[in-house]
């Protein structure tokens, strides 16, 4: 009874872990027009993106936690692989201005985020 109720708290911090990112990828979208219509716009928008980053790190260790003791599928461990890969992407678009790849591959991102947190 206990490792049921230990693998749903892993699958509950998983799915807020999803939660988590998929706002803070919105949130992302916001300041991003906040960048171009105001002066503040540029350092909230570098503050979201290591929160971002950060986010898509917890996922990857909830996704972990969620499959080793919980015994869940290893599936989002590569989701969560995947998101990583593209907030390092992002940063690296974002720090050399390539807004013409960097805009789309967050819209890309929020979906994604939105339906890993609707397959939870």
């Amino acid at each position: 009874m206990a490792n049921r109720a230990t693998a749903q708290h892993h699958f509950t911090f998983l799915r807020t872990a999803i939660g988590v990112q998929t706002l803070t990828i919105f949130l992302q979208a916001v300041s991003a027009g906040l960048l171009l219509s105001s002066s503040y716009g540029e350092s909230l928008h570098s503050a979201g993106a290591r929160v971002m980053y950060g986010a898509s790190m917890l996922y990857v260790l909830a996704a972990v936690l969620a499959w080793k003791p919980g015994g869940g599928s290893s599936r989002p461990i590569w989701y969560a692989t995947g998101f990583l890969a593209l907030a390092s992407a992002q940063v690296v678009l974002g720090i050399a201005h390539v807004p013409s790849v960097h805009l789309p591959l967050g819209v890309l991102m929020f979906g994604l985020s939105l339906l890993a947190l609707a397959r939870r």
